[in-house]
């Protein structure tokens, strides 16, 4: 038994096939075959070249003599009915790998291009399938990036990144990691929200697995369907809450294949280790219901006993087909399911919520980060949230933490310097029976307020921190108060994509008369104020959840803890130069991002030692240099 790209092929599966049949009779020997490396498990290896099966050994068998007759058209013979089948009839979708060339063109996984040296064409069979020319891989991405410059919208940009993902991976990620703070916006927010909410139209072939309410009861054989077996990471969405979007359905699928795009590129994850999920259980969103292009179940969002089990038997079917150690990230769930699922499986499998965990470790290094130009201590200044959902309420416990961590106070009391406005107003106690579970803990003494600017003028926080995905909300007034009782107001504008944005840069600098230090959740162009230029920074979650979860995969971690939450944030300030201060930024440049994916996941790996919670062992001394090691490269391979 050997393995052709991952298929079996044993003693009752098809033996050999004709490389080419003309309309004469000849001989025809096995071809070259391509076989993937195999590992000891079965599996193929994505840094191992291509083997190579040759049919020339020293006792070859005699050719096999195979009569193929013409058809009337003049084409090979119908020999599976193919052509001559009607609807109602079956037939088998027969699929081969051999070396002709053609289907090595077709495989995302090896395919080079015009990077074939002129030896690899000549071993398998790839000439007269390409032009005569060979290419460095440096030059495929200077001539990919020119040919996707050219295209104006950046949704164009998006489709045309896919397809190159689909043709060509390893110049995919070479091409999005040599160019990551171009292509970052393409391949992710803001531009991923927009393909979401057309992605029934633009859904050409699946990238990952679509697991609905049909499948029920099958979840442990469907994940099977999968072809890649050994899986590290799964992003997973059920689509409720994309970005600042609402509800999308089945078409939330975008945002855990571009989750994992950056894992890979980011965090040097393998992309065979990487598994894409969506949990499809319906859509409210009436739009998508009536859309003949919709993609999803055509019903309401199940909900309660229906959706839990649905769930329990997703996350204990990932525990049974990939292991105690399978990464699974939450993404984009609703508030109500969000902090239930991760309170829930938080205990039992290696879980981690990106919008919740994620953006708060990434908001806590902005903020450590900012410390360095406004003075002070974490612990000295007092905070002021617009949106108390997942992100805002995640935010404000890893700040909290921190604090008490820092000073030795306990938690309840560093929660008093963090204040919270909902749709309703200021969180206060009055309002304490009316709140959801994870809004209480932010409740004061204060009398009720109902408008953000009130709240500024009233709570006078030095940072003021938007989760609400409410576009423009952050007004003239709001950061005018800001800034008369702050010489340098840190103004954080998370929401996702840029039309959800609480503000924009140029706002914040000018109606802060360019003191405001800021930083968004989808990126802004530098803004030029009085002769000035202003680099804002970008708190974008791709600086943390790649790094992290290079941690936890190298640690061979079984569950997350805060405290790697919190020496990620301390890793990602860390990496803050003086020149990037004197530059007002907070966040580093990401042209350096796999370095400092290293270092964090160095430092979340090195917690996860400490607490016991790491099963890699022994512990290798030098964690910044092994997870480097370690990182996914997308050189080319040579094929003998």
């Amino acid at each position: 038994m050997f393995s052709l790209n991952g298929t079996s092929f044993t003693n009752n599966s098809l033996s050999g096939v004709s490389r080419c049949l003309n309309q004469s009779s000849r001989r025809v020997s096995a071809p070259m075959v391509v076989v993937a490396a195999v590992n000891s498990n079965g599996k193929p290896g994505d840094g191992s070249v291509s083997v190579l099966v040759e049919n020339a050994l020293t006792e070859s068998p005699a050719p096999v003599e195979m009569e193929v007759k013409s058809t009337v058209t003049g084409g090979v013979q119908d020999v599976y009915g193919e052509d001559s089948a009607t609807e109602d009839q079956s037939i088998t979708p027969w699929t081969l790998s051999v070396a002709s060339g053609f289907s090595l063109l077709r495989n995302p996984h090896y395919n080079k291009g015009l990077a074939f040296s002129e030896r690899e064409r000549d071993t398998h069979y790839l000439r007269g399938l390409l032009p005569p020319v060979v290419i460095s891989h440096d030059l495929q991405v200077k001539k990919m990036m020119n040919s996707i410059r050219k295209y104006d919208v950046p949704l164009q940009r998006y489709m045309a990144m896919m397809d190159l993902q689909e043709m060509n991976e390893r110049l995919f990620y070479k091409l999005l990691i040599d160019n990551v703070e171009e292509l970052l916006p393409i391949v992710y927010t803001p531009t991923v929200g927009e393909a979401c909410q057309k992605y029934g139209s633009i859904f050409r072939r699946p990238q990952g697995l679509f697991i609905s309410l049909k499948e029920k009861g099958k979840i442990h054989e469907v994940l099977k369907n999968w072809p890649e077996k050994k899986i590290q990471v799964i992003v997973v969405t059920d689509g409720e809450r994309i970005l600042g979007l609402g509800d999308l359905g089945c078409q939330g699928m975008g945002i855990p294949v571009g989750k994992l795009s950056l894992y890979t590129a980011l965090g040097g994850i393998r992309p065979s280790a990487c598994l894409p999920v969506t949990i499809d259980v319906g859509t409210n969103n009436e739009n998508l219901l009536n859309d003949e292009f919709y993609i999803g179940l055509r019903q309401r969002r199940a909900t309660g006993q229906e959706y839990s089990e649905l769930l329990d038997e997703f996350m204990y079917a990932v525990k049974q087909n990939y292991g105690e150690k399978v990464l699974i990230q939450f993404e984009d769930f609703a508030n109500h399911n969000a902090f239930d699922l991760l309170a829930k499986y938080g205990t039992s499998h290696l879980v981690f919520n990106d919008d919740i965990q994620g953006t708060a470790s990434v908001v806590l290094a902005g903020l450590m980060a900012a410390l360095n130009l406004v003075g002070g201590s974490l612990s000295e200044h007092t905070f002021l949230f617009l949106g108390a959902g997942e992100a805002g309420t995640g935010i404000a416990e890893l700040i909290a933490l921190e604090m008490s961590k820092q000073t030795g106070i306990p938690l309840e009391e560093t929660r008093k310097k963090i204040w919270m406005v909902d749709s309703k107003g200021l969180i206060v106690k009055s309002r304490m029976e009316m709140l959801q579970h994870f809004k209480r803990p932010w409740a004061h003494d204060h009398e009720p307020v109902q408008e953000l600017v009130n709240a500024v003028k009233s709570i006078k926080p030095t940072v003021l921190i938007g989760s609400s995905g409410a576009g423009r909300t952050f007004t003239k007034e709001v950061v005018q108060a800001m800034a008369t009782f702050n010489e340098k107001p840190i103004i954080f504008a998370l929401s996702n994509p840029t039309s959800q944005s609480e503000c924009t840069a140029e706002e914040a600098y000018s109606w802060s008369e360019g003191r405001a230090i800021f930083a968004s959740g989808s990126p802004f162009a530098p803004v030029e104020y009085n002769g000035k230029v202003y680099a804002s920074g970008q708190a974008n979650n791709a600086y943390i959840f790649p790094g992290f979860g290079l941690g936890l995969i190298i640690s061979g971690a079984i569950r997350v803890h805060d405290d790697m939450l919190l020496v990620a944030s301390e890793a990602l300030a860390e990496q803050v130069s003086q020149e990037n201060f004197e530059k007002g930024l907070i966040y580093p440049p990401f042209s350096n991002i796999r370095k400092i994916s290293a270092h964090i996941a160095a430092k979340v790996a090195a917690k996860a030692y400490e607490l016991g919670l790491a099963t890699r062992l022994p512990q290798p001394k030098d964690l910044v240099a092994y997870a480097e090691s370690c990182m996914y490269s997308p050189a080319y391979r040579s094929y003998r």
